[in-house]
């Protein structure tokens, strides 16, 4: 990876590796990781919001792969290295596809221009794929794009993480009578990602309302065209690694 030998640099600069992981998070400043960047010439070598983009197992640097560590960002412009799991795998889904007729009776001509995570997800929600997934038709879009979280703490591998005003991003987020559901959403193919992108936003959301959050993982898969969605939960709402798969589904959306 391009970013590698940033990282082998910002671990030796504070010796991070002679921390001692048992007993608590390694925390780092964006500050720090400047500092330690600061003679490298190319942008994804130097700048923060890159190298701190590990978003998938594979996508982390070496010096984090090999030594059983991930990154969470904490406030901004602070982060915590930690040692333990921090992603959840997305299980392939075996079960055959469902044909799913939508519930509009023409055609969106709109949602056949481009490729992008927001249009498939905003696709599937019109065609009513989301609301029957759920088995909730009273679901409505409310909540999009970036907002900053308030201060809540929990834990990983028994050591507490504190939080304090980081940004998230929801791509879709649709409240009903009785739930708020937030969803993740990737227009490729991945096989993990970090259950900071599900635990981040629900963790928000759930000290603003007195329903239950539910989270969703969603992907199109433009081999076959088929949109996979799958549900998890957080068995201990402050345990980061309590998150469970509740269900999951695999559907080609049929129109008129």
């Amino acid at each position: 990876m391009a970013n590698s030998n940033s990282w082998e640099k910002i671990f030796e600069d504070n010796k991070i590796l002679e921390h001692d992981f048992s007993k608590a998070p390694f925390a780092i400043s964006a500050q720090q990781i400047k500092t330690a960047c600061q003679d490298f010439t190319e942008t994804a070598q130097k700048e923060v919001r890159i190298l701190c983009k590990q978003d998938t197992r594979e996508s982390r640097p070496k010096v984090f792969r090999e030594n059983d560590l991930f990154l969470l960002p904490v406030k901004n412009g602070f982060y915590n290295i930690i040692k333990g799991e921090g992603y959840i795998d997305i299980p392939e889904i075996k079960e055959a596809t469902t044909i799913y007729s939508s519930k509009l009776d023409f055609d969106l001509d709109s949602s056949k221009i481009g490729d992008s995570e927001m249009q498939h997800l905003d696709f599937a929600y019109a065609s009513s794929l989301i609301r029957t997934f759920m088995e909730d038709d009273s679901l409505v879009l409310t909540i999009r794009g970036r907002k900053y979280t308030p201060d809540f703490d929990f834990h990983v591998n028994g050591q507490q993480i504190k939080v304090s005003s980081v940004q998230t991003e929801v791509d879709g987020g649709y409240e009903g009578k009785d739930q708020i559901v937030l969803i993740e959403a990737k227009s490729s193919k991945i096989k993990n990602t970090i259950i900071r992108q599900l635990y981040y936003p629900f963790r928000q959301w759930q000290d603003c309302t007195k329903k239950k959050v539910v989270t969703l993982f969603f992907e199109k898969d433009h081999a076959n065209d088929n949109y996979s969605i799958w549900e998890f939960e957080f068995t201990d709402v402050k345990d980061y690694n309590s998150i469970k798969l509740v269900k999951s589904g695999k559907f080609k959306i049929q129109t008129n």
